[in-house]
């Protein structure tokens, strides 16, 4: 879906409908807006001294949501050697930290979201099939708000409750 349609709701929702699995971790990464090492470190972790900066082992965010779920927000943004790690964690379970040759085993559900058509992206060869194949399980496509007016009443009330209890005020709602 288009930004702002409520993809990052929509994975919480996701994670929560299920009552053994809202107990456990959901761990979220918006993939665009790091660089490629940086996402490499944040989803896979690092070991002292693998990098500059490096001053302590970190676990990654996979190693986080371990037995819950990750959501990774702008999927597309994955260069294509992060896309091979990628489609590794998911096929197999495992990985490495960056700097490390110990394997480490996750069981992870993976939410991810994109506003790309990621068909297309394959076509230029800037996503790979597999890794589409593997991650395309249920797809759900988000319409743009201008297309779901109906919903405007019920974003507005639930607005009005959330600020209204964080300001102490008591708002009945507004007109048409």
């Amino acid at each position: 879906g288009e930004s702002g349609t409520g993809k990052r709701l929509i994975a919480h929702a996701i994670h929560k409908c299920n009552a053994l699995e809202r107990e456990k971790p959901l761990v979220e990464v918006s993939c665009g807006a790091l660089t490629e090492t940086l996402l490499e470190s944040e989803l896979f972790g690092h070991v002292k001294g693998a990098f500059t900066g490096a001053i302590k082992d970190r676990p990654g965010r996979f190693e986080m949501a371990n037995g819950g779920t990750i959501f990774l927000d702008e999927i597309d943004a994955f260069s294509p050697a992060l896309q091979v790690k990628l489609l590794r964690v998911l096929q197999e379970g495992e990985f490495e930290r960056v700097g490390d040759n110990h394997t480490i085993k996750v069981d992870v559900r993976a939410i991810t979201a994109t506003n790309q058509n990621l068909e297309n992206l394959i076509a230029q060869n800037k996503f790979r099939k597999d890794l589409y194949y593997r991650l395309n399980i249920i797809a759900l496509e988000i319409p743009p708000l201008r297309e779901r007016k109906g919903d405007i009443p019920l974003l507005a009330k639930e607005l009005i409750k959330r600020h209204c209890k964080q300001a102490g005020k008591n708002i009945s709602g507004v007109s048409e």
